[in-house]
């Protein structure tokens, strides 16, 4: 499994590419803003010969769907993702413009849910979905045990946890799943997150503050 990372618009979020021996390949957490990052993507893609078959998200805040109608779009391919961050999709543009940031569409609805234990296949690759609500509702990441990877969307960064003060968090629920569900994970696991370095788990255990 091969992980690649680009970082999209003033937030600098982490989009995922991950294929393997196939080309096959997902795309997690579209973020490119504007023309030049939309080309940015599909040049990565093309000059990797790789076929998306899969667009998935690990939630819908603003900052991790910029990019999602133009990936749906150019590749033919419907968004995946929790039913519980669903809400955000009508609301993205307004709230988009207390950003200060014009949308001129609302990212497109889900094609398929994606909930906690499910397999995200493609290739001869797998991951499986961990449902972690507490930076949003319908937060999820995206784990092989195989490779020791987790894309940890905003759940989890080096040295740090997501936010929990956006609508539909809760800081209880998002250290407990953190605790109880990441820390859990062989120490190894390198961690992907949806801003910033990847970490391990290993690391966090040790050194994270907000977990100790």
């Amino acid at each position: 499994m091969y992980i690649h990372t680009l970082s999209f618009n003033p937030w600098q979020v982490n989009t995922y590419i991950i294929s393997d021996q196939t080309g096959e390949c997902i795309i997690i957490d579209p973020g490119c803003f504007g023309k030049d990052e939309e080309k940015k993507l599909s040049d990565f893609l093309s000059s990797g010969n790789l076929k998306p078959v899969r667009l998935i998200h690990t939630h819908l805040h603003l900052d991790h769907v910029f990019g999602t109608k133009y990936v749906s779009e150019k590749y033919n391919l419907k968004p995946e993702c929790h039913p519980d961050d669903e809400f955000f999709i009508p609301i993205t543009k307004d709230y988009a413009s207390q950003y200060g940031i014009t949308l001129n569409d609302n990212p497109p609805p889900p094609g398929k849910y994606l909930n906690d234990k499910d397999e995200v296949k493609f290739g001869k690759s797998s991951l499986s979905v961990i449902h972690l609500p507490g930076h949003s509702p319908g937060g999820i990441a995206f784990y092989s045990d195989k490779d020791k990877i987790l894309v940890s969307g905003d759940v989890l960064f080096r040295d740090s946890i997501g936010r929990s003060d956006l609508p539909g968090g809760d800081y209880d629920s998002l250290i407990i799943n953190i605790k109880e569900k990441l820390m859990a994970l062989p120490p190894e696991t390198v961690v992907y997150p949806g801003h910033g370095p990847a970490t391990t788990i290993e690391y966090e255990r040790f050194n994270n503050p907000f977990i100790r």
